[in-house]
C-alpha cells in the first residue's frame, strides 16, 4: 500500500511539473498567439478591402451601363423626332 501511495504522489507531482511552463516558454506562447492574431487581422482587412473594391467596381459598371442606355435612348428619340419633322414637312 505504501508503494502505491508513493507512486500516486510521484505521478501527481510529475503532472504538476509538466503543467508549469517557464517564463520564457509562456512568453513564446504569448508571442505566437499575438502573431497569429495579427495575421488573422491582416487577412480580415485584405478580405474586407477586396469586397469593397468589388462592390465599387460593380457600382461603377452599373453607372456606366445606365449612362450608355440613357445616351442611346436620347439619340434614338432625337432621330425619331427628326424623322417625324421631315415627314411632317413633306406633307
Amino acid at each position: 500500500m505504501k508503494t502505491t501511495t508513493i507512486f500516486a504522489i510521484a505521478l501527481g507531482l510529475g503532472s504538476l511539473a509538466a503543467c508549469n511552463k517557464s517564463a520564457q516558454q509562456q512568453a513564446a506562447d504569448n508571442y505566437q498567439a499575438n502573431a497569429d492574431n495579427a495575421a488573422d487581422q491582416v487577412q480580415s482587412n485584405v478580405d474586407n478591402a477586396a469586397d469593397q473594391m468589388t462592390a465599387n467596381a460593380d457600382n461603377a459598371s452599373d453607372a456606366m451601363k445606365k449612362a450608355a442606355d440613357n445616351s442611346s435612348d436620347a439619340m434614338k428619340k432625337a432621330a425619331d423626332n427628326k424623322a417625324d419633322a421631315m415627314a411632317n414637312k413633306s406633307k
